[in-house]
């Protein structure tokens, strides 16, 4: 079987279950106030940095303070390492509904490209074949998650929708 890697920001924002559960991070990171430093990490198949933060008390507690920060990412990392190691499409995990959104998430990403990184409501629409409200809700969700700006076109004054990342 193939193996993939599937990126997090392709991922809705109610990712879908893993091996790996935030929660149980959180509470193997607490280990440290009986002196477990790192158990996380193992949790979360890093064994070296694991191994490391035991022998250095979380790098001296430097480590421990920003991996709680980082934890939800770390866990979906942890995740999609498992779902490209098995040949899972995560999206397929999701739900009916999820799946959806996911798909016009994707049709409007791929829209952005061909617009430069700028795409306005009625772009999308073209693109997808969805209703404006549906468009709209979808790209102002994104907004609303951080994957898209929003500015004025400069010679129409319309709404667009920035994908920073695709700007031309």
């Amino acid at each position: 079987m193939a193996r993939a890697t599937f990126s997090r920001h392709s991922m809705s924002r109610s990712d879908p279950p893993g091996p790996h559960n935030p929660n149980t991070a959180y509470a193997m990171w607490a280990a440290c106030v009986f002196g477990a430093f790192g158990v996380h990490r193992f949790y979360l198949g890093k064994t070296g940095t694991g191994i490391l933060y035991l022998l250095t008390f979380g790098c001296l507690g430097v480590g421990q303070v920003v991996d709680i920060i980082r934890m939800r990412k770390l866990v979906a990392e942890a995740n999609d390492r498992y779902y490209a190691l098995h040949g899972i499409d995560p999206r397929l995990l999701l739900s009916p509904a999820e799946a959806e959104a996911e798909e016009l998430r994707i049709k409007l990403v791929r829209a952005a490209k061909r617009h430069k990184g700028r795409l306005s409501v009625t772009q999308g629409v073209m693109s997808t074949g969805k209703n404006f409200r549906e468009v709209e809700a979808c790209l102002d969700d994104m907004l609303h998650h951080g994957y898209v700006g929003i500015d004025n076109d400069s010679d129409t004054g319309m709404v667009v929708y920035v994908f920073g990342e695709l700007l031309a």
